[in-house]
């Protein structure tokens, strides 16, 4: 038997390929589908079906590209109401591809449609090296189990967060606790997606290693489970509807997008000035060196895709900003795969292109942590806005930092005076200079981005404020 994990570090995303006989299975396949076609031709293999656990909501997914190009059938559960040629899925299916046969259990929980599916193959060998036999060998989980934590509850239009995650807590000790210890899991999403909170860093478990280990396993009542996963769920981003709907209808093909074009720097002025914002996907040096004014800057590296989406929207028009024109097609495909299509193309020769054309650049300044303790104590007009998530926030922060988490800007600016010097900085740096960028883009006069974040401001053994010590000092 064939099998093959495909993880997407920008949006930690996990899509597999399974194959015996000739035939293969794509699961939770990614926007472009070009690896699964190579991956299948290389292993001489036919793709004849594609299973959707449930309804993306953090990606745009590829099944239909992947099933035009290649006549499979697109598998998912009943309660999707999908809109594309499918097959619906209910609790018990089952197919059998080759040696190997794949069981639907339906999992409702994270979505009403929720599946996971357990794979039998006599011929694979178990972690022990045993073989399988009859036993199952792994079930692939979706967005219901993760390694170390489950998914959130919270992306339903016609479900309460607490009526899921009742579904989620029989779902989980219902069905997939009832598998066998050796049974391997493997989720569609890793550590840093935005559908869980507390996942490892690992590619995949087994269901008795996460029956020992992962805390929301270890919570005995289902009122207890209900109540603890949906209290202080990380903010939903709202692009997370808009990929569901475009999952639930089918995306379109990539090479139906219009080619990417450079455009003059004259040009930008007036596509800004019709609402087009200017995206700078360079590292935040660069950017904090020389920028186009009022650009935001959300770098390659990280979470681009994610960030975009949640700061941006999927319906924004763009004009990107990058290094190089292999740079720019690069960030135009990770943005397709959050469903951001309106890319109106790059600026022609980047910053260097726009000082040609005698336009004027802005900058950030960029200070370390040990200067920022400086400035502290001199300046007392200088704000300093922590961008982290809440969870971040409580476990420790600057003593006299303002706090508000990136993932909410969209909702609203941090009241902050905008006359007055703004210090800005997350963990390590790659979200405040996504912030810094709006900050400045909104027009606060004098934004500094710190570089290293709180990771620095420890590692200096700077004083630090937490939850628990702001309670005992009351």
């Amino acid at each position: 038997m064939y099998f093959e994990q495909f993880y997407l570090a920008c949006l930690s995303h996990a899509s597999y390929m399974l194959g015996s006989d000739g035939v293969a299975v794509v699961i939770d396949p990614q926007r472009d589908v070009e690896i699964y076609l190579e991956a299948a031709a290389e292993h001489r293999l036919k793709i004849a079906h594609i299973f959707e656990t449930h309804l993306h909501a953090d990606f745009v997914s590829g099944h239909r590209e992947l099933a035009e190009r290649t006549g499979a059938k697109i598998y998912i559960g009943r309660a999707a109401g999908a809109e594309f040629p499918h097959v619906d899925v209910d609790d018990g299916f089952e197919l059998r591809v080759g040696r190997l046969n794949l069981r639907a259990l339906a999992t409702p929980g994270h979505t009403p449609e929720s599946l996971c599916l357990v794979a039998t193959d006599p011929d694979r060998e178990l972690p022990d090296g045993k073989p399988a036999g009859d036993a199952p060998w792994a079930v692939f989980t979706g967005d219901t189990l993760f390694i170390g934590d489950v998914g959130r509850p919270d992306l339903s239009p016609t479900h309460t967060p607490q009526q899921l995650a009742g579904m989620l807590y029989d779902s989980l000790h219902g069905k997939l606790l009832s598998l066998p210890d050796s049974t391997l899991v493997y989720p569609a999403h890793g550590a840093g997606s935005l559908c869980g909170r507390n996942m490892r860093a690992d590619k995949f478990s087994t269901i008795g290693r996460e029956r020992l280990t992962n805390a929301a396993l270890q919570i005995k009542t289902r009122d207890e489970f209900v109540r603890l996963t949906t209290e202080q769920l990380p903010p939903r981003p709202a692009y997370f509807a808009k990929d569901a709907a475009i999952n639930r209808a089918g995306a379109g093909a990539l090479a139906e997008l219009p080619p990417l074009e450079p455009v003059p720097a004259k040009r930008v002025t007036t596509l800004e000035q019709e609402g087009a914002v200017v995206l700078d996907v360079r590292p935040a040096e660069d950017f904090a060196a020389a920028h186009i004014p009022g650009s935001l800057n959300i770098g390659l590296s990280g979470q681009f895709a994610s960030w975009a989406g949640t700061v941006l929207g999927i319906e924004t028009r763009v004009v990107l900003v990058a290094a190089d024109e292999a740079r720019a097609s690069e960030a135009r495909m990770r943005l397709s795969r959050v469903g951001i299509e309106l890319v109106l193309g790059y600026v022609e020769n980047g910053v260097e292109g726009w000082r040609a054309a005698g336009l004027p650049v802005a900058c950030v300044e960029q200070i370390t942590a040990a200067e920022l303790n400086a400035r502290m104590q001199r300046d007392r007009r200088l704000q300093v806005l922590d961008v982290r998530r809440e969870a971040e926030w409580q476990a420790g922060h600057i003593p006299g930092a303002h706090w508000r988490a990136l993932d909410v800007f969209s909702a609203g600016l941090p009241a902050l005076d905008r006359h007055r010097p703004v210090a800005v900085h997350c963990k390590s740096g790659y979200r405040s200079i996504i912030a810094a960028s709006l900050l400045e883009r909104a027009g606060f006069e004098r934004v500094i981005n710190v570089c290293g974040g709180f990771d620095a401001w420890q590692k200096e053994g700077l004083p630090v404020n937490n939850a628990a010590a702001v309670l005992a000092g009351r």
